[in-house]
Formats: structure tokens, sequence, C-alpha cells
């Protein structure tokens, strides 16, 4: 009975990270109203995603992406997680990164990152059992 809840709970979480995401990518994508309307600094970027939860905690999927291409991790376990090097190109406009993670009890923290051509830029924290973090960074 535990595990079938905990299973929902998970399912619903995963829903939750995948609207966060799909938010941030929309906004990313909105128009300002200078003479300007090309996103971005016209370079590309390396970009890396990563993820820490506390001890005993497990980081169990991972959605991450440039703009609108997003990938999504799933099946992960353990309590760090890296994604491959991205590169960002010419005029990308955001990086996004929503991470789940079960927590080992109510005092369990989540920690996402994203470091832009070796320099941490933006990160994001949660707490608790369940374990929601997300961040994005504009370029």
């Amino acid at each position: 009975m535990k595990k079938m809840k905990l299973n929902q709970l998970l399912k619903g979480t995963a829903a939750v990270l995948a609207g966060v995401l799909l938010l941030g990518f929309v906004t990313s994508c909105s128009n300002d109203d200078d003479d300007d309307n090309t996103p971005g600094s016209g370079s590309s970027h390396k970009v890396v995603f990563k993820a820490e939860a506390s001890s005993g905690s497990n980081i169990n999927i991972a959605v991450y992406g440039i703009d609108g291409d997003a990938t999504t991790a799933t099946s992960l376990t353990g309590t760090t997680w890296t994604s491959p090097e991205i590169t960002a190109p010419a005029g990308a406009y955001t990086a996004n990164v929503a991470v789940n993670a079960i927590g080992a009890n109510a005092g369990s923290t989540l920690k996402v990152q994203i470091w832009v051509d070796g320099q941490l830029k933006k990160e994001g924290t949660s707490s608790g059992q369940v374990l929601s973090a997300s961040t994005s960074y504009t370029f």
C-alpha cells in the first residue's frame, strides 16, 4: 500500500515538474518591447545541469534543456546527478532544469544548479520528503 501511494505521488510530482518546465520554456519565448528581438547574447555557451540531494535521499527524474528543447532523464538513482554538457547555440535564450527526488526524512534537501561556461549561474532548492527543485537561467 505504501509503495502504491509513493508511485502515485511520484507520477503526480513528475507531471508538476513537466508543467513547471513547460511554463519556463513558454515564458522564455515571450517577446519584449524593445527594437532588438533577437534573444540571447549572440554567442554559444557550454551548459551543464547538476543536482545534489542530502544523504539517504534518491534522485529519480530530471528534465533539462535549452529553450524549447527538453530532455528527460528517468530511472535515476543516488544523491547526485550531472547532465552531459550541452552546447547552447548562439541566440539561445534560457536554460531550464527541474529534478525530483524522494528524501530520507522531512529534513531532506535537494539542490539543482545550472553551470554555464564553467561558472555556477543559477541554483534552486527544495526541502522535505518529496523533493522537487527547479531553476532557469537567461543568457
